[in-house]
């Protein structure tokens, strides 16, 4: 009897112990993790030849802004990367967002904002620190689904409740899994890491996570994306570009500052842009006080806003969940120059590119430079 449970107990154990071995398998190569900085890009041989003192007179096909021949000969082998990067307050100043091309600002959950920032030409030259990097939300992936058809996400996991609001499924869906999807839960140290002390205390862990430009597009082109994806189509095949044009302050501004809160009306989160008429361009501050880049220390600027009026849903789940609806289209208002545009915008699909119309159903010219497309509900109050 005492020999037959010793038997009975070590063939449960070797059961078990089969189970977790095809378990981890299994486990292993569906969720593998991306392997690091296999073929890594080096630019340092091309940044040594950039010289700030020569010509800006190449476009960035994102905002419009001028850079050297140098710059472009490197953002033109890459493909755009957009980060998701939080705004809660115990998470400010965040790292890298002064050296956005774009950066869109819309809700996450709890009246916080949330940012996607958009790296391609501003980060040619140098490599950026970027973060707290934070998780991925359905509507962020409509909007980077206009970089092409394989927009490099990096991100730290994300909304996976089956539902509307299934932002990890609809990557599989997509077809961005463990391809042009940079998210950390399949990429891990060093590409990423955690920081607690980087505001010189420590902060939890929510607020920790960061990466560089330069990590993650050594991940891309590890996958086989570069400016082109593995197939040899280029990433701009199905990119519309937004039009441009040099910026002329006016003489007398009227928009010189720009207010709005997010959803909850929050003190910490109430978002102004006031009118630095000499530089041509908005100073960012949120919660009443400058908001600055933790890398660089400069307050965050903008040449053109965009207020986007899109209907705002939620919560739609027991997780508070949000829903932007994205497509169609809608009212917006548009600052640059000291004064504001009344204009329209739409988008005829996921895939399609948003764009933004004068009266005359004409697409408006941005101001050359950093772009921010503020996505608030139909009822905000903005005053200007």
């Amino acid at each position: 009897m005492k020999n037959t449970k010793i038997k009975l107990i070590a063939g449960l154990l070797g059961l078990y112990f089969v189970a977790v071995g095809i378990s981890y398998a299994v486990f292993s190569y569906i969720i593998k993790p991306a392997k690091e900085s296999v073929v890594p890009q080096n630019v340092s041989e091309t940044r040594a030849k950039i010289d700030s003192s020569a010509p800006k007179d190449q476009e960035c096909p994102l905002n419009g802004k001028k850079f050297t021949k140098a710059e472009r000969d490197i953002w033109e082998k890459r493909r755009p990367l957009l980060a998701m990067i939080e705004n809660h307050q115990e998470s400010r100043p965040q790292s890298g967002l002064s050296s956005a091309d774009i950066i869109y600002e819309a809700i996450a959950e709890g009246g916080i904002s949330r940012f996607m920032a958009v790296f391609y030409c501003g980060v040619a030259s140098e490599e950026v620190q970027v973060g707290p990097v934070r998780s991925a939300r359905t509507y962020f992936l409509d909007w980077a689904s206009e970089y092409g058809d394989h927009p490099l996400y990096a991100h730290v996991g994300g909304a996976n409740k089956p539902g509307p609001a299934d932002a990890l499924g609809q990557i599989n869906t997509y077809g961005w899994f463990l391809y042009n999807d940079l998210n950390q839960f399949s990429i891990g140290f060093p590409t990423f890491w955690r920081d607690y002390e980087r505001l010189g205390h420590t902060v939890a862990t929510e607020h920790t996570m960061y990466s560089t430009t330069d990590k993650l597009l050594a991940v891309a082109a590890g996958r086989g994306l570069t400016n082109q994806d593995k197939n040899g189509v280029a990433w701009n095949k199905v990119y519309t570009s937004w039009k441009f044009t040099d910026g002329q302050a006016s003489p007398s501004p009227a928009a010189s500052k720009i207010s709005f809160p997010f959803a909850g009306g929050y003190q910490d989160y109430i978002v102004n842009w006031v009118y630095d008429s000499a530089a041509n361009s908005y100073k960012r501050e949120n919660g009443s006080a400058s908001h600055v880049d933790l890398n660089n220390n400069q307050q965050l600027s903008a040449s053109s806003i965009v207020v986007q009026f899109a209907p705002l849903k939620g919560p739609i789940d027991e997780l508070k969940h949000m829903l932007y609806k994205t497509t169609g289209a809608g009212r917006a208002l548009v600052f640059q120059n000291g004064d504001v545009i009344q204009a329209s915008w739409s988008k005829k699909t996921r895939t399609d590119r948003t764009l933004f119309l004068d009266k005359a159903g004409k697409q408006i010219n941005f101001v050359r430079g950093p772009i921010w497309v503020e996505v608030v509900d139909p009822a905000t109050t903005v005053t200007y």
